[in-house]
């Protein structure tokens, strides 16, 4: 009898990911009006939201890390998703703005808990063959997830204009339902030793210290990615230049997110079967393309297959970088490396987006855009020649 690929923990924990996504994106094109409503600066919302990631990506590795010394992963699942559902209601209690940054970091604090641990046990769920299958599968719910959230967000502001902690309070209702979600899950690794040296925070950077070689060629690559994909809102920000509406801008971005959703699953299925490098390197040059395009393009047209293009390239990166990492390690290092290379990661984000907005500030947003086409091109390259698919062995 065939195996079953995708197995009722993977559907558990993908439904876990796409419930706590409509609760944060129904969110997420509204927190800065929000938060400009209650009284913050630009000034404030760029140091409070720059503080909450570096939370969530320090403490990717920690607690990633902390998974694989204890041998477990749902307690870290469970705990991750129930601190980010109670955290979004909580921001709309109080408009104080301490209280606001202790709401905002524990839910990043939530999702540093829960990545390392959650991408952990999907790896354990499956074999080598077929982890960009599992990996894409899961990403396809997220993403469905973050395709509903601004929809929900849309339609109740259109009938409640301007009611920000309205949205807020219902957003609690889908992170209730992945809570409970969660107490379906097991524990399927019996095979995770349990380490009796607690580590500390920052051990995680030993761990990239002394990993294999190809491990550190790997993250240097995607790392290097990283430094040059700053975020979203940029390209948000090139096409508002161009005339679209705020509507437009988010209706854009749905557009992106279902096209992600449409493509993960079965881009990961094609990575089992020709590579996941090769699929990652064509997601590389894709990225490539529509930054190109939208250095120069003023068309409506052209920027939604522009979009179009960038929802594959999405499909072809994160996914597949966490499934080609989880099969370069042993599997009671799991965490620890997905920990890791996500703390640096959520670093090297931070870094892009500033440098993006110095280099917009200087020299424009075309300047911008062609930079960061320039050097994922070059980044590409270094994979084919620097960066071998090999699996572990032991």
């Amino acid at each position: 009898m065939k195996k079953k690929i995708i197995t009722r923990p993977i559907w558990i924990l993908s439904l876990v990911s796409l419930f706590t996504d409509v609760s944060s994106e129904m969110l997420y094109p509204v927190m800065p009006l929000f938060l400009k409503s209650i009284g913050f600066s630009i000034l404030l919302i760029g140091i409070l939201e720059g503080l909450a990631e570096a939370t969530a990506g320090l403490s990717k590795g920690y607690f990633g890390q902390l998974s694989d010394a204890k041998g477990k992963r749902v307690p870290f699942i469970r705990f991750g998703y129930l601190l980010s559902a109670l955290s979004k209601p909580m921001m709309a209690l109080f408009a104080y703005p301490l209280w606001i940054f202790f709401a905002r970091t524990s839910d990043r604090l939530g999702k540093g808990i829960r990545t390392s641990a959650r991408d952990a046990y999907l790896s354990d769920q499956t074999t080598k063959e077929h982890k960009g299958k599992v990996f894409g599968f899961h990403r396809t719910f997220d993403t469905i997830g973050a395709f509903m959230g601004p929809i929900v967000a849309l339609i109740l502001l259109h009938f409640y204009p301007q009611q920000y902690k309205l949205l807020f309070m219902l957003a609690i209702f889908p992170g209730i339902v992945s809570i409970l979600l969660t107490f379906l899950l097991k524990e399927h690794t019996p095979t995770i030793p349990v380490h009796k040296t607690k580590p500390t925070f920052f051990s995680f950077i030993a761990f990239v210290r002394l990993s294999p070689v190809h491990y550190k060629r790997l993250v240097i690559g995607l790392l290097l990615f990283t430094l040059f994909n700053s975020s979203d809102v940029f390209l948000l920000l090139v096409m508002k230049q161009a005339g679209f509406s705020d509507v437009n801008l988010i209706l854009a971005y749905i557009f992106y997110n279902l096209i992600y959703a449409i493509f993960a699953y079965p881009i990961g299925a094609l990575a089992d079967r020709i590579g996941l490098k090769t699929l990652l390197v064509v997601g590389f040059f894709l990225f490539a393309v529509v930054y190109a395009g939208f250095a120069f393009n003023t068309n409506a047209i052209i920027f939604f297959a522009l979009l179009f293009i960038y929802g594959i390239y999405a499909a072809c990166s994160e996914s597949i970088g966490k499934a080609w990492i989880t099969n370069i390690v042993p599997q009671h290092q799991t965490a620890t490396a997905i920990g890791a290379f996500t703390a640096f990661n959520s670093l090297a984000t931070m870094l892009a987006s500033s440098a993006a907005g110095v280099i917009w500030f200087l020299w424009g947003s075309a300047a911008t855009m062609c930079l960061s086409a320039a050097a994922v091109a070059v980044v590409a390259l270094y994979f084919i020649i620097f960066v071998p698919y090999k699996h572990h062995t032991s």
